[in-house]
């Protein structure tokens, strides 16, 4: 039997240079609001800065794909957040020298998420979809519309390159 998320959310990103930027004011927004506590909060805004800049920047695709981020409260103590992009090509976790300038971002994820993994889209459609999850250390606590029916059901919206109505820039 497969359970509703507790609360989700969506949003599509073009792959720009200031996305990560505006990802992370957009988790930070949620979060407060669904009152996940500030050290997760923190944590997920590193990873997911992380995973989107991957997004930005390594995936091969057409430049007018878009990103899709989605943070989903599968349980009031447990927050998963999803990037996907137009790459089929699922990351690899590297083994950096010392000295090499770049290659560790995989490994900050791995050491920072209590699980995290990638999945490759499904048949008939493109690109892959890469999560992490994260313990809650209390539980979070979204607010409630309708004590029915709890899950945003809010639906997924792009914010384009020069977009971001009504809010400061990050």
């Amino acid at each position: 039997m497969t359970t509703q998320p507790v609360a989700t959310i969506a949003w599509m990103f073009p792959r720009h240079p200031r996305t990560p930027g505006r990802v992370r004011v957009e988790l930070l927004r949620q979060a407060f609001d669904w009152r996940v506590p500030d050290d997760a909060t923190e944590v997920a805004m590193l990873i997911l800065n992380e995973l989107v800049t991957n997004a930005c920047h390594h995936a091969r695709g057409p430049r007018d794909r878009l990103i899709g981020v989605r943070l989903l409260l599968p349980a009031l103590t447990l927050l998963r957040v999803e990037v996907s992009d137009a790459s089929s090509e699922l990351p690899v976790r590297r083994r950096p020298a010392p000295d090499d300038e770049s290659g560790r971002g995989l490994e900050l994820v791995a050491a920072l998420a209590t699980s995290w993994g990638a999945d490759p889209s499904g048949e008939g459609y493109i690109g892959k979809t890469v999560w992490f999850e994260l313990t809650l250390p209390s539980p979070a606590n979204p607010p409630v519309l309708d004590s029915a029916f709890a899950m945003d059901t809010a639906p997924a919206r792009a914010l384009p390159d020069a977009e971001t109505p009504n809010r400061p820039s990050d």
